[in-house]
């Protein structure tokens, strides 16, 4: 990986921060000036120029032997994927979407199918450098003060330009096997069971995530890394067939490694479908290179801008759409409640569900060390009426989850009190962070990101 010309290019991107950040304007928001984004909640317009971190997109280094790679903070897991796999490696945890940043991923929270045993993204860094709203380089490693509070902190206390992370060792393929249940507690048993064994009926568990279909239609997907194909023609979901769909049509399955970590890229989970890519005349048609969540998120914010959805339910005379877009950490003893409330308050379906244990206490995203959860992540519109604009489901998820002793992610809308929020994610501390590392307050708070409409 050269890294002495890449470590030349790396100080010199960090200037070019640095100068960028020096352009901004005081008053005028702290933003990337970057193509791609996965955050779905609504921002103000602004002519203030953006965070040049044009140079910070790439991997630095990756050493087999210590198992462990230097990284840009910019990096997509894409192109990290592609730069550790040639050498039988792979991130402990790699987020389910290609256009997801290392940086995002510990700034924000990531979460895949290996995180019940190997926690959140953030939770195999070793080292990072955080350019701070003082405008300074700090290098900070776990039990500093910077470096545990910064996941969970989307910005407002800086940016990670580089990081060096744990990686694993991985096979070629991935042999899946699809578990059906009718009831959501016996789901639940078998998530604690597999946690607990690494095991299920006697083969070793290296991924589990599920889905829930309908009531007493759910499904665990129990992943196994695997040197040989066995005979079995791994699966290809890039073309014609839909990995989701795969899960209640067959009972066990083989991808490879690289198509099991985007499995759920190709069309964004099952959300490809509100565009009609899952049409097999659509499907053919559609270009193969734009079957990519990127893709499809562009086209959302299109929809938002121009408000296309809107014009045609006005039109139809269907009530207003509420964006629910979520991702929630419910404890897995509440799961079978939850989602039993979901389906009655909500009503939105499918949803995925992905079991994760936290390894350590983390202050801004209070996750029980050892405690099981699962994610559950549903993305999609209802049908709400006039009241859609104040997000009266989403209000209810906030209150449910937190309710069951939750926690739920802030890359989308959220709607808290600045009490509540505080409480929940340990806003003092973050404030006193905050102060320490951008004592001019250059930086956009976490409260106001994440809730305020500006």
């Amino acid at each position: 990986m050269n890294p002495g010309g890449s470590r030349a290019q790396h100080t010199a991107a960090v200037e070019r921060l640095r100068a960028s950040y020096a352009a901004i304007p005081a008053g005028s928001p702290v933003r990337l000036a970057k193509k791609t984004s996965n955050l779905f909640r609504p921002r103000a317009a602004t002519t203030a120029p953006g965070l040049d971190v044009s140079g910070l997109t790439g991997v630095l280094a990756v050493d087999p032997e210590a198992r462990t790679a230097e990284v840009q903070g910019m990096c997509t897991y894409e192109d990290l994927v592609d730069a550790t796999l040639p050498h039988g490696l792979i991130p402990l945890v790699v987020p389910q979407l290609r256009t997801i940043t290392l940086g995002g991923a510990v700034t924000g929270l990531g979460i895949e199918s290996t995180s019940f045993r190997s926690g959140l993204p953030h939770e195999s860094v070793l080292e990072m450098d955080v350019f701070t709203g003082a405008g300074e380089v700090v290098t900070t490693r776990p039990g500093d003060e910077l470096f545990d509070t910064f996941p969970n902190s989307y910005g407002s206390l800086g940016y990670a330009t580089r990081l060096v992370i744990q990686l694993e060792a991985v096979p070629t393929y991935v042999a899946l096997r699809h578990v059906r249940f009718d009831d959501a507690a016996l789901l639940a048993k078998t998530v604690e069971a597999v946690v607990e064994s690494g095991e299920h009926d006697g083969t070793r568990v290296d991924g589990l995530d599920g889905v829930a279909f309908a009531p007493g239609e759910y499904y665990l997907t129990l992943a196994t890394w695997v040197d040989s194909p066995r005979g079995a023609e791994p699966s290809d979901y890039t073309g014609q067939q839909i990995f989701y769909r795969s899960i209640q049509e067959r009972e066990t399955d083989l991808l490879t490694m690289y198509d099991y970590l985007w499995r759920w890229d190709t069309d964004w989970f099952w959300c490809s479908g509100a565009f009609g890519v899952q049409h097999p005349t659509v499907r053919r048609l559609w270009p193969r290179r734009w079957r990519r969540s990127d893709v499809y998120s562009r086209l959302i914010g299109l929809d938002r801008r121009l408000g296309i959805a809107d014009r045609l339910d006005r039109r139809a005379g269907r009530p207003l759409r509420e964006r629910v877009i979520q991702d929630v950490e419910v404890p897995l003893d509440r799961l079978e409640e939850f989602l039993a409330w979901f389906d009655d308050e909500v009503g939105m379906r499918p949803v995925w569900l992905c079991p994760l244990r936290s390894t350590r206490a983390w202050s801004t995203y209070p996750l029980e060390p050892g405690a099981t959860y699962v994610n559950v992540g549903f993305w999609g519109t209802v049908h709400v009426g006039p009241d859609a604009p104040n997000g009266p489901k989403n209000r209810a998820i906030e209150a449910k989850v937190h309710e069951l002793g939750g926690h739920k992610s802030l890359y989308s809308e959220a709607f808290y009190d600045a009490d509540t929020f505080d409480r929940l994610y340990d806003g003092a501390h973050l404030a006193a962070v905050k102060r320490q590392h951008d004592p001019d307050d250059r930086l956009t708070s976490l409260y106001d990101k994440a809730v305020k409409r500006r």
